[in-house]
């Protein structure tokens, strides 16, 4: 694991405060911007940082609704776009390299097909031409939102989802610990807000907007996004590619890290960024 990373609160509108966490790295290359999938947050990427192959600062966010940012009891489709869009307005600069997983990568898929200015986007298990059921389940899983008795039960009762099977201990304890919170009935509980998962989706972006270099990344055995459906939006993106991860479900950071380290370097390299 890297060094404890600096920790920023972020205003957003509607008067949300953003969560946010930040690694040093070459202050003068464009930033890296992490973005957490659906019930997750910023500190599951901590163990990725020190293997990146880009160059410039890391940082990242918690949506709203997750993590250690607000939970607003207002929720409306797009909410997460806007946090992307106030965490750039306060970096003060636009020409950010995204690297996104499941959720996070819709939103700056989004992002990219938007704003010109965006370096290259990593798209880590987007879901589409997912198998029948699978996300629904993940979804329904996540909103029964349990709580514990205990802080170290909950900590032990903590899994991916979709579940991971290839997950390290170590790993998941680390990042177990970090998404446990009391709850105002002083039981413990996860930190995100299950209401987020029943909003619909935005609609999806065409791929020819987004100008940048695009890497997608599938879990070889993931559920949520299809080797054909994965294949059909490399080809439409002006300069996209295609990693599939061996031994990987949808949680690719989480089962095969340093595969998708590998992958992502590559993708560096090859597009000189």
């Amino acid at each position: 694991m890297p060094d404890s990373p600096l920790t920023h609160s972020i205003p957003a509108p509607g008067g949300v405060k953003l969560h946010c966490l930040e690694w040093k790295a070459c202050a003068d290359e464009a930033p890296v911007v992490f973005l957490h999938g659906g019930g997750a947050h910023a500190h599951w990427w901590a163990h990725l940082i020190d293997g990146l192959a880009y160059r410039g600062p890391r940082f990242g966010l918690d949506f709203r609704g997750h993590g250690d940012s607000d939970f607003p009891e207002e929720r409306e489709v797009g909410a997460f776009n806007v946090d992307l869009e106030a965490m750039l307005d306060w970096l003060g600069r636009e020409d950010v390299h995204l690297i996104g997983h499941s959720m996070g990568a819709a939103v700056a898929f989004d992002h990219a097909s938007r704003f010109e200015a965006t370096r290259s986007v990593v798209l880590i298990d987007m879901a589409r031409g997912s198998q029948r059921g699978s996300g629904r389940r993940a979804r329904l899983a996540l909103a029964l939102r349990r709580t514990y008795a205990t802080r170290e039960e909950a900590v032990e009762r903590f899994r991916f989802l979709p579940e991971s099977s290839h997950a390290d201990e170590t790993l998941r304890l680390a990042i177990a610990r970090k998404s446990i919170r009391q709850e105002p009935d002083e039981r413990f509980g996860y930190k995100f807000d299950p209401a987020w998962f029943g909003l619909p989706s935005r609609p999806r972006p065409d791929p020819t907007d987004v100008a940048c270099p695009v890497l997608l990344v599938r879990g070889g055995d993931s559920l949520l996004l299809s080797q054909d459906a994965a294949e059909a939006l490399v080809a439409a993106l002006p300069h996209g590619s295609l990693a599939v991860v061996p031994d990987a479900g949808h949680q690719v950071a989480v089962d095969q890290p340093k595969r998708l380290l590998e992958a992502i370097a590559d993708f560096v390299t090859r597009n000189g960024l």
